[in-house]
């Protein structure tokens, strides 16, 4: 473990963060660590980089979003760490995806602050004890949070199987590590992937006991100055998403599922894999039932993208940003992109048709109008042929030759569809005089991902139909709703109704939603593996052409092959310098030697 340079320093920095709509970076001077513990501002500023090393924006893979990285799409960008992640060239010395230095630092200030920053010497309120006790209540609560934020951050990475079939997470550490301990390597070893899960669920636990659900009102302590800092609320979502992990097929030891070859696996503990998923389901079912949590909401364009000042409800915890950096990086080059990351054919086939059924089995799919009665999301993600772009009254054009086609520009898009998701709809936005800009909210906790989170974990727990103990929803229930509020599918939902005749095909059909509601926010790349689904499925494009009578059509081209044919591919490998200073360290399944 590389303890020597992530964990010995001192967590003290230049950058800190003021918390009001957004938490915006400011520099200082260094100051000697004995002045940081006696100035509160200074104090808070140790918790804050915690904040502030969290990424910004979505595309946060070398301008690119991690989905580049699997079959929802590819990056035009070939020196990016996407693309070499994409045709695997990920090695314990080099990998993109990995952040165990980030993590690890990160725990280090958190711990650091937990130490030093709390203790009865130093107030943030000098003439009133009982605002300075509450203002360290919830700087302790931000603090657990950010802790359970950074030990995900790890087990999402590095968590898997060993080559011994141990589910194994990452070294859990839960305070500050001195350059003296830092050398006793023999304290330091990977624990088992449920001690992780049960440490992060407890510091999320803990969380919610000192933090306001929500940042309402003028109050200094709770109020909307503080929007953009962990809630109690932020920390049940991150519960849900951390417990449905937990329970999924690829983290769990070769007690209870067996690795045959590649996707395939077995179950040898039916009973206790069961009972993984019913705790995961009742987790998410108490998120659902929190006091303020409401209803579905569907993600709209403009939650995301030329969005309003005010955080929209279904975001929990976010990040913003008023830049034009996300359309430099993805828009078209006609309108002055560099087109990094394009969604894939794969992507639009797994959009149903509007009768809510597959495009292959829809009668109202019409292969010579591809696009046309459509599920709604297909436009929130993705522009195509004939598309009218954003507000500029122009529409995409890849036939060859045509303004946005790689006869064009050899930047254009390699699979014929350009990024619609996160991007602003202002006319002229790259225009080179005056370059507009555009409110934007990167969501890094949803309230959706919790439904989301409960249909998977029912329909394992119970099945489609079946609502659990106490739960308000089948799995059945969330995914009609889904579909027909965030799709635009009917609520008659016959293609529904005949997934749900087993849990085996609703499964298909609940991964296939989460596809679909969650493209582009990074998580397709990790909820391939951890369901164990196939990772060599060849990404494609489209080819469209013109004929003299100006009639389109429409073929499917392979753009890029993904050789991920062994085990291996499901986990990252540990930091090859980790494991060489540190014996103790057992690496995932298959990488000992790559």
């Amino acid at each position: 473990m590389k303890i020597g340079s992530i964990l010995i320093l001192s967590a003290l920095s230049s950058l800190f963060l003021s918390c009001e709509d957004v938490l915006d970076t400011k520099t200082v001077n260094e100051w000697d660590d004995n002045k940081v513990w006696k100035l509160s501002d200074l104090a808070q500023g140790v918790l804050m980089q915690a904040y502030s090393a969290i990424p910004n924006t979505p595309n946060c893979f070398d301008n690119n979003f991690l989905d580049a990285a699997t079959d929802n799409a590819v990056t035009n960008s070939y020196g990016s760490g996407v693309y070499k992640a994409a045709i695997g060239g990920i090695t314990g010395a080099d990998n993109p995806i990995g952040n165990w230095d980030g993590c690890y630092k990160q725990m280090q200030n958190i711990h650091e602050f937990l130490e030093k920053g709390l203790r009865d010497d130093l107030s943030y309120d000098r003439t009133n004890p009982e605002t300075d006790a509450a203002i360290k209540k919830r700087l302790e609560g931000e603090a657990l949070f950010l802790r359970a934020w950074w030990g995900f951050a790890l087990l999402q990475r590095y968590g898997g199987r060993t080559d011994e079939g141990e589910a194994l997470g990452y070294p859990i550490i839960t305070h500050f590590v001195t350059i003296e301990e830092a050398k006793q390597l023999d304290k330091f070893k990977r624990n088992t992937y449920q001690e992780c899960v049960r440490q992060i669920l407890q510091d999320c636990d803990l969380a919610m006991k000192k933090l306001p659900a929500t940042y309402t009102g003028d109050d200094a302590i709770v109020g909307v100055g503080n929007i953009g800092r962990a809630t109690s609320m932020a920390a049940a979502v991150l519960k849900s998403r951390v417990a449905l992990y937990s329970a999924s097929p690829a983290f769990q030891s070769s007690d209870t599922i067996t690795l045959n070859h590649g996707s395939d696996y077995s179950v040898i503990d039916p009973e206790g894999y069961q009972k993984q998923w019913e705790h995961a389901a009742l987790i998410s079912n108490a998120v659902l039932q929190l006091q303020d949590f409401g209803k579905y909401t569907p993600l709209k364009a403009n939650n995301i993208a030329d969005a309003p000042t005010t955080t929209p409800t279904d975001f929990v915890f976010r990040s913003y940003f008023n830049t034009n950096g996300m359309e430099t990086n993805h828009f078209p080059p006609f309108y002055r992109g560099t087109a990094h990351t394009v969604p894939s054919q794969n992507l639009v086939d797994a959009f149903p048709a509007i009768d809510g059924y597959p495009i292959g089995e829809s009668a109202e799919y019409d292969p010579d109008f591809p696009y046309e009665k459509r599920d709604k999301r297909l436009d929130l993600n993705v522009y195509y042929q004939g598309r009218s772009f954003g507000d500029n009254n122009t529409n995409i054009d890849v036939v060859a030759g045509g303004k946005d086609s790689k006869e064009f520009h050899p930047q254009a898009s390699r699979t014929g569809y350009y990024l619609a998701k996160f991007m602003s709809r202002k006319k002229d936005m790259l225009a080179p005089i005056q370059k507009l800009s555009a409110i934007h909210y990167n969501p890094l906790l949803r309230k959706s991902e919790v439904f989301l989170n409960f249909a998977e974990a029912s329909n394992e727990a119970w099945g489609p139909k079946v609502k659990g103990p106490d739960c308000q929803y089948s799995a059945y229930d969330v995914l009609k709703m889904i579909r027909h509020l965030s799709g635009g599918l009917p609520e008659n939902d016959a293609y529904l109704e005949e997934m749900s005749a087993s849990k085996e095909q609703f499964r298909k059909l609940v991964q296939n939603e989460r596809r679909l509601e969650l493209a582009f926010e990074n998580q397709r790349y990790f909820d391939m593996r951890r369901w164990l689904l196939p990772l060599d499925e060849s990404v494609k494009g489209v080819i469209v052409t013109r004929d003299a009578n100006g009639t389109l059509s429409y073929a499917t081209e392979t753009v890029e092959e993904r050789k991920f044919n062994d085990v291996r591919f499901y986990y990252l490998p540990l930091p090859h310098a980790e494991l060489l200073k540190n014996p103790n360290l057992k690496n995932n399944i298959g990488w000992d030697n790559n």
